[in-house]
């Protein structure tokens, strides 16, 4: 009796251990408004070129749910890199170190404090994971001054020094619908005056145009890999990163939301928003 306790007890470790909090969770397919396994949702993006993983960053949920996607493709052997809005672009050889395991976390630690302000141990098992199955990760952003810049005087503002910090090409041109958007998605009020939220629109733009030419150059010089995007929900909807993404390639996106932003409901997103919605 006592060894069939201690073989049963092993055997829930074991599963509790080797299964990913989120992947028993149900998702919302939005093009259908289907209830689908989280699994059915994973075989459905992993031929995808881009999967974007909206977070809302404090959120150790979110975070949770990124990596079981992460293990998931992982698992299906799919060629994945894991692209990240923490980490500046010109951090790359940091990363590179980091997959690679020639860096002592302790060390690591104060590359990743440089690039991200939130709490190490948000994003711990994802660096871990990556690290421990030497998945790529790729530092998307741009330098913190240069969009603090922008949304403190605008994207004219920038030197001619500071636009050789960013990719070629880039430019923030905002229209009606980007602003409308950015007015929704950040719940921004009419108390911030015309000037300042034009600065706040390009900003964002900038973050989303910049990521999205990382992205791409990523997969333009890696046939064949999968990049998945872990970025802010505002990023990650269809009219942030992705809208830069289709202007720029032919690349195919998806985009997956965790829980949504205060005010907003499942049957207010649409296909013009997201693929899927990670219910709770």
């Amino acid at each position: 009796m006592k060894k069939s306790f201690v073989l049963l007890a092993i055997l829930l470790l074991s599963f509790l251990c080797c299964t990913s909090p989120g992947q028993d969770r149900k998702v919302l397919r939005i093009r259908d408004r289907q209830v689908i396994p989280f699994a059915l949702m994973v075989r459905e993006i992993s031929n995808t070129n881009v999967i974007l993983l909206g977070e809302s960053h404090d959120s150790m949920a979110d975070h949770r749910a990124q990596l079981a996607v992460i293990e998931a493709l992982h698992a299906l052997k799919v060629p994945i890199a894991i692209g990240l809005e923490m980490f500046k672009a010109n951090s790359q050889g940091e990363l590179d170190r980091w997959v690679g395991g020639s860096t002592p976390r302790k060390s690591f630690l104060r590359v990743y404090y440089e690039n991200w302000t939130l709490p190490w141990p948000l994003y711990r098992g994802i660096f871990l994971y990556a690290r421990d199955n030497r998945i790529p990760m790729a530092g998307l952003n741009v330098p913190r001054k240069i969009s603090d810049k922008v949304f403190r005087s605008g994207f004219d503002s920038l030197t001619p020094a500071e636009m050789k910090q960013i990719p070629p090409g880039i430019q923030c041109t905002v229209d009606k619908e980007y602003r409308q958007f950015i007015r929704e998605m950040y719940q921004v009020h009419d108390s911030m005056n015309d000037e300042r939220f034009s600065n706040f629109c390009e900003a964002q733009m900038l973050w989303d145009s910049v990521m999205a030419w990382h992205v791409i150059n990523w997969l333009n010089s890696r046939p064949g890999t999968r990049m998945v995007v872990l970025t802010g929900i505002g990023h990650a909807w269809k009219r942030g990163i992705p809208d830069q993404i289709k202007a720029r390639s032919d690349y195919h996106f998806a985009v997956v939301l965790p829980q949504l932003p205060d005010g907003k409901q499942a049957q207010d997103i649409t296909i013009n928003d997201a693929d899927y919605l990670l219910l709770q």
